[in-house]
């Protein structure tokens, strides 16, 4: 749980693609595989395997994964199907929704998050029926 770093995760996937530390670009990028992201993203990413954020990875973007590291900043939503793990000293801000969510200790993150499949277990409460004049 605790001294974990994305460089040692390791996604269950063939092709890892990376925009490395020092690179910035800008538009949309849909992949197959694992998407690691250790220098600048602005844009949309659509549906990869997994997403990795690196320590020093900056992504503004709302993403659609399957399965979400984040060890760097992260500025717009993320849905994921699986599960996003925040890693200690991320910084996120934006709304998430998957089924899983990992938090560890030291993380910034400021949104709303849902979780589950979607479905609530009990029902909402329903408002009361107005007195008759």
């Amino acid at each position: 749980m605790f001294g974990k770093e994305p460089e040692n995760q390791t996604m269950p996937s063939g092709q890892t693609s990376i925009i490395a530390q020092g690179c910035k670009f800008d538009g949309k990028v849909e992949v197959r595989g694992t998407l690691r992201v250790e220098g600048e993203f602005k844009g949309t990413i659509g549906t990869p395997e997994s997403l990795v954020i690196g320590k020093t990875g900056v992504v503004r973007a709302n993403v659609t994964v399957k399965n979400a590291i984040i060890g760097g900043q992260l500025f717009g939503n993320i849905k994921a199907e699986n599960k996003i793990e925040l890693q200690s000293g991320s910084h996120v801000e934006g709304d998430i929704k998957t089924k899983r969510l990992v938090i560890d200790e030291g993380v910034f993150f400021e949104g709303n998050c849902s979780m589950g499949a979607g479905e609530r277990k009990t029902p909402a409460p329903t408002p009361a029926p107005e007195a008759k004049k």
